[in-house]
């Protein structure tokens, strides 16, 4: 019997890497999928899947790796949205074509992500799609206009999406990542922070699983997930 298929757009070395291995734990066949794609490719031979190259925000690319997916693993079952952009700066200073270009990876891949995601899953009468979300998606801060405005449309859009998709059969949902995720680069900060108080890859990715295996009778539209000393 064929294995169900994990796409995950938007793969770096933390959360994106996370939910690779615990979807390939899961026992499904994992696609993986980011601009660049040499740097997945010891990723992909480490759980056994493939690597593709994409850009999200482009929608002949977003076809073109759905179609790779389809011909060499099968037409996916869960589809992740992880792919992000931030560029921090005063309402006053920014750039209109940085904005454009924050808003397109944050909100216009999910919509042309989710879409074809979507369409392969109505037929099929089944699938999940899950949307990562941050704080920005649920608060615009000061300096985070960039961030806040993508973040907001793809919240949007998740619930758009299941309201309309899931009576076909198809599980939309979002999480709001509320918190600063364990990496090298909040090495420093870990020191300062109590025992877990980064939020861990892996406990994200496993949230996810969560999500993907729920019962259609409890379906969750939006979760989200912060480290036990966040303040919220």
């Amino acid at each position: 019997m064929a294995k169900d298929v994990a796409l995950i757009v938007g793969v770096g070395p933390g959360l994106g890497a996370a939910l690779a291995r615990r979807f390939a734990q899961g026992g499904l066949a994992v696609a993986v999928a980011a601009r660049r794609v040499d740097a997945l490719n010891e990723l992909a031979r480490e759980i056994g899947g493939r690597a593709y190259a994409c850009d999200a925000t482009e929608e002949d690319s977003v076809s073109q790796l759905f179609a790779a997916v389809e011909r060499d693993l099968g037409r996916p079952t869960v589809v992740v949205y992880n792919a992000g952009a931030f560029s921090p700066g005063s309402v006053l200073e920014i750039n209109a074509a940085e904005f454009e270009r924050c808003w397109r990876a944050l909100c216009l891949g999910g919509f042309l992500v989710g879409q074809r995601a979507a369409r392969g899953m109505v037929e099929a009468g089944r699938g999940t799609i899950l949307l990562t979300g941050a704080t920005a998606s649920v608060r615009g801060g000061a300096r985070f206009a960039n961030l806040a405005v993508g973040k907001f449309g793809l919240r949007a859009l998740a619930q758009s999406m299941a309201r309309e998709l899931g009576p076909k059969g198809v599980h939309v949902a979002h999480i709001v990542i509320d918190g600063q995720i364990r990496s090298e680069r909040y090495a420093e900060l870990e020191k300062q922070r109590p025992a877990d108080g980064l939020l861990d890859p892996d406990a994200i990715a496993e949230a996810y699983w969560h999500l993907h295996m729920q019962a259609r009778s409890a379906w969750t539209l939006e979760i989200d997930l912060r480290p036990w000393v966040e303040k919220f």
